[in-house]
């Protein structure tokens, strides 16, 4: 977009009636970006903040979102607003140059018409919902706003929160809300969900409380607009799991889009804090529309002796890229990470993920399994485990394996182990191939024929990873997801 359509901020030296045309910036000295202000030099001039460094289009999407949402109705969603607008004044957009998005192109975002969307229209939205679903306590979150009418959350034990910040009562929550908002800034798109995010969804696990039944949290992209219309309707849902000390919560994250193969951007943020000694189990689906986009961010802070559990399914999204960033802050804590993408069409699947160990005795696993199927299909890989000087003891290991089933594929992988610490046990490894001969051999010789031998190769070189959900429930459909996809390949 020609830089001539953005608006100039018109300023007058004292004692002068000349005016100043300054870089194109912010549309006039109001304040559309959640109150950043310009500067001011020794004279009191106005300047802009940043101003060589600014993005206009980043600046112009920013005040975009902004103008779709509601006020702040807290403190710590305001606190977020702020600090995602002051980061996106020096932020630009990402490009193949960045070296986090070398195998990533994401220009056709840029070239798209983003239209935020607003509040959720008063329509029936039941359609939506598998009844064989709601027998978890669940929470539906409509392009980025939390629809109680919807949700079912009657079965939580007392003390558990889960719902917005708007309709929260409890000072003292809110207090330890404020406390962990804002603790981590991640990137571009970071920092738009977090100006665009209409509300904080906050669960809520007090101390020494277990949450028998997994908490199911349902995207729905009801909004979405035709291929040929260029246009993505952006919706920037943001959650916050805080579970105190000595907690335990099952978390299942599903992500499913709208009707047939609509186009629109989901750009989410979902911070976890693992309390002393606490557990969270987080179960990741993303099967959204093979015309959208997916971009999403899994922060997580563990204190000592916590434990988090990620596994994760990814198969939607023309693209799809996970950002996962987890911190240790005690020590005795373990991190299992188990991930498996698969790109069936003209798709990039992308996993970003890094893990920062600072204190003794941790304990972590990653798996990465990623198959294209497709000859313009696309997957990356980025996995960084940084064990840092006081990070003695660390048991730390590390697999990323791959299978391209078409002679086009094509996958990006980048393990990634960094020891300063001098008494650890530490491994990493990576493979790519094809389905083996040998193996394919051994079904032909007992009689399967070589199309049935691929595809119960693939569905077990999934499996490794599928297995690990541990609500029964939600492996089931997982597993009956990946077979559908099998069928049509």
């Amino acid at each position: 977009m020609a830089l001539a359509n953005f608006p100039s901020v018109v300023l007058k030296p004292p004692n002068s009636s000349q005016s100043l045309y300054l870089f194109p910036y912010l549309p006039k000295p109001t304040l559309p970006i959640s109150g950043i202000r310009p500067k001011t030099n020794k004279v009191g001039v106005f300047k802009p903040i940043s101003a060589a460094l600014s993005d206009p289009y980043v600046l112009q999407l920013a005040e975009s979102l902004e103008d779709s949402i509601p006020s702040a109705s807290s403190s710590p969603l305001q606190k977020i607003r702020d600090s995602s607008s002051e980061s996106l004044l020096s932020t630009p957009w990402p490009t193949r140059k960045d070296e986090p998005f070398r195998f990533t192109d994401t220009s056709f975002i840029k070239n798209s018409k983003i239209l935020p969307i607003g509040s959720p229209s008063q329509q029936n939205f039941t359609s939506l919902i598998d009844t064989a679903e709601t027998l978890l306590p669940n929470l539906s979150i409509v392009d980025g706003f939390a629809v109680n009418s919807l949700s079912l959350l009657s079965d939580l034990p007392n003390g558990v929160y889960v719902g917005g910040l708007s309709t929260l009562n409890s000072e003292a929550i809110l207090k330890r809300v404020s406390e962990y908002v804002s603790s981590f800034q991640g990137d571009l798109f970071w920092s738009l969900n977090g100006v665009g995010a209409p509300d904080l969804i906050l669960v809520y696990v007090p101390e020494d409380c277990r949450v028998e039944k997994p908490l199911h949290l349902r995207y729905f992209s009801v909004e979405g607009s035709e291929k040929v219309s260029k246009s993505l309707p952006l919706s920037n849902p943001r959650v916050l799991v805080l579970v105190e000390k000595g907690g335990e919560i099952g978390i299942v994250e599903e992500y499913v889009g709208g009707d047939g193969d609509k186009s629109y951007w989901t750009n989410s943020v979902m911070d976890v804090v693992v309390g002393e000694g606490a557990k969270v189990s987080h179960s990741y689906i993303q099967t959204q529309s093979l015309n959208a986009v997916h971009i999403k961010w899994t922060s997580v802070r563990q204190e000592s002796a916590s434990t988090y559990e990620l596994i994760e399914l990814s198969t939607g999204g023309k693209l799809s890229r996970h950002n996962v960033h987890v911190q240790q802050y005690g020590p005795e804590t373990s991190t299992e990470l188990s991930t498996f993408h698969l790109s069936f069409g003209a798709q990039m699947q992308d996993l970003h993920s890094r893990l920062i160990l600072d204190h003794p005795r941790g304990f972590s696993r990653q798996l990465h399994k990623c198959i294209v199927a497709h000859s313009s299909g696309q997957a990356v890989f980025d996995g960084n485990i940084q064990v840092n000087r006081f990070a003695q003891q660390t048991d730390a290991g590390q697999l990323t394996r791959s299978l391209l089933l078409e002679p086009r594929a094509t996958v990006n992988v980048k393990p990634n182990l960094q020891i300063i610490a001098d008494d650890v046990k530490c491994s990493h490894g990576a493979a790519i191939s094809d389905l083996e001969e040998d193996q394919l051999f051994y079904f032909q010789a007992r009689g399967v024929d070589i199309r049935t031998a691929r595809k119960a190769l693939i569905f077990s070189f999934a499996a490794e990873v599928t297995e690990r959900y541990p609500d029964s429930s939600i492996r089931k459909r997982v597993e009956n997801h990946i077979r559908k996809l099998l069928l049509r390949s």
